[in-house]
């Protein structure tokens, strides 16, 4: 089986999000930001075999970056940049995160500068299920469906700020809850809505 592989940018990782202080009665459990981006850490690292995750690890610490499998517990639908900013409708980072916080409902995005792409992580199934559909994206828009067989290049959970200095790749919409993902009829609706966008500019 032929096994490609995406790789994401690099970037610093003592980029950290804001941590909010939270007031609750004693027999509350609050999970705090870091609690979840741990969980979430963990959550990803479970797609390796236990001898690899101490190099993921590593290469987190070292690289900013680390190769997870896909199409075990996630898969990751591509979209270039192009097309995502034709459906948020402007082409300001910032503003690409928030739309697509709202547009994918919080699912977890990650945003390669270097190659001028958008990975949205979905549940594994994706590939085979939107097999049809995919097509269509590939070959209108050059989105594709990322499955088994492929590894990700996936910053670690904490990295979750644009640095346009070091052009590494970071969380456009951080994975603040373990084994949350996009669902797929958001991510087609937003596809569907940017091919609209791009036709409309093409016909203009």
């Amino acid at each position: 089986m032929r096994q490609i592989t995406e790789c994401g940018g690099l970037m610093d990782s003592d980029d950290t999000p804001p941590l909010r202080l939270v007031e609750t009665s004693p027999e509350v459990l609050v999970h705090t930001t870091a609690d979840r981006l741990m969980a979430s850490r963990h959550w990803l690292l479970s797609t390796l075999d236990v001898t690899k995750r101490d190099r993921a690890r590593m290469e987190w610490q070292e690289q900013s970056v680390t190769l997870l499998p896909l199409g075990t517990l996630f898969s990751a639908v591509r979209i270039p940049e192009r097309v995502v900013h034709a459906a948020a409708r402007t082409d300001n980072p910032q503003m690409v995160d928030l739309f697509l916080a709202a547009a994918l409902d919080d699912g977890p995005v990650i945003h390669d500068l270097a190659s001028r792409r958008y990975y949205v992580l979905v549940p594994a199934s994706m590939p085979a299920r939107w097999h049809e559909a995919a097509g269509l994206w590939r070959t209108g828009l050059g989105v594709d469906c990322l499955g088994s067989g492929t590894l990700l290049g996936v910053p670690p959970t904490d990295v979750v700020l644009l640095d346009v200095l070091t052009n590494r790749s970071y969380w456009s919409v951080p994975m603040f809850s373990a084994g949350v993902l996009c669902d797929p009829q958001a991510v087609a609706r937003m596809i569907a809505a940017a091919a609209l966008k791009i036709d409309r500019d093409a016909e203009a």
